[in-house]
């Protein structure tokens, strides 16, 4: 990749628990292995993310990612925390501000779609990748989101009942921001919870192949590792290297980062 293109990724699902926050957090976990300098951004008022990788409670910070869309005046590095939990991963926090600021960018800007893009450039020729965290939502923080990204995935809860129902409005979504973000990229869905020998997440793979047109071809599985690395707040790599959700997220970045470089070449 040159480095004066950073790859923006949104991971967007405005459905909940569909593995968003643990795919932020493993995929940036290993691209920085891979020696790729990552943020990654939390654009979700629960501020799992932060949670996870942040040395400090979202509620003890003072410039999050609300801030950063509200306070323009202050520089982007005012609320970049280099040092968290997963060693080469910087991380603006979430927290609970974002929940309320959707009126206040609506009032304040004539393009409230574009602030966090309009926030992110000076940062563009400093960094490899920058992971964004969507809130489980369709409304100006993903938005935002999107329109700041160069590529987004969509994370499916393979194993769910109706896992792919109700994301054609995302889809909808994509179409209205690419009219301000025309070059956005879909990596595409990935199948979360997947086991190929189930007739249910074949379903799902099926109906998500239909309706994006593309599927990741890494599938990532199930194991109690993923709740064991939550409660303990490190990246599953750092539990066991050859658990196969690890292995599965290993081979994940790869594909992304070889994606992303093929584009940059």
């Amino acid at each position: 990749m040159e480095p004066s293109k950073a790859a923006v990724i949104a991971v967007a699902n405005h459905k909940g628990g569909c593995g968003k926050t643990t795919t932020c957090i493993n995929l940036a976990d290993n691209l920085a292995q891979m020696g790729k300098s990552v943020l990654v951004i939390d654009m979700d008022p629960q501020a799992n993310s932060s949670l996870h990788i942040g040395l400090n409670h979202p509620a003890e910070i003072r410039y999050t990612a609300a801030e950063m869309l509200l306070n323009l005046e202050l520089p982007l590095q005012a609320f970049i925390h280099t040092d968290t939990r997963v060693e080469g991963v910087a991380l603006i926090y979430g927290s609970m501000g974002l929940e309320t600021i959707g009126d206040t960018l609506k009032n304040n800007h004539p393009r409230p779609n574009e602030v966090l893009r309009a926030r992110l450039e000076p940062l563009l020729d400093h960094i490899d990748y920058i992971i964004i965290d969507c809130p489980p939502s369709l409304q100006i923080l993903t938005m935002n989101a999107l329109a700041a990204s160069t590529h987004y995935l969509v994370p499916l809860e393979s194993g769910a009942p109706y896992g792919a129902y109700g994301l054609s409005d995302l889809n909808k979504r994509v179409g209205q921001i690419k009219l301000i973000n025309p070059t956005l990229d879909f990596l595409g869905a990935l199948l979360i919870w997947h086991d190929d020998r189930l007739s249910l997440c074949r379903q799902n793979e099926e109906d998500a192949t239909k309706m994006f047109g593309k599927v990741i071809p890494i599938k990532i599985g199930t194991s109690s590792k993923i709740n064991q690395s939550a409660a303990i707040k490190v990246p599953l790599r750092l539990i066991d290297k050859n658990n196969h959700i690890a292995k599965q997220y290993k081979e994940l970045a790869e594909h992304i980062d070889g994606v992303v470089a093929q584009e940059y070449a």
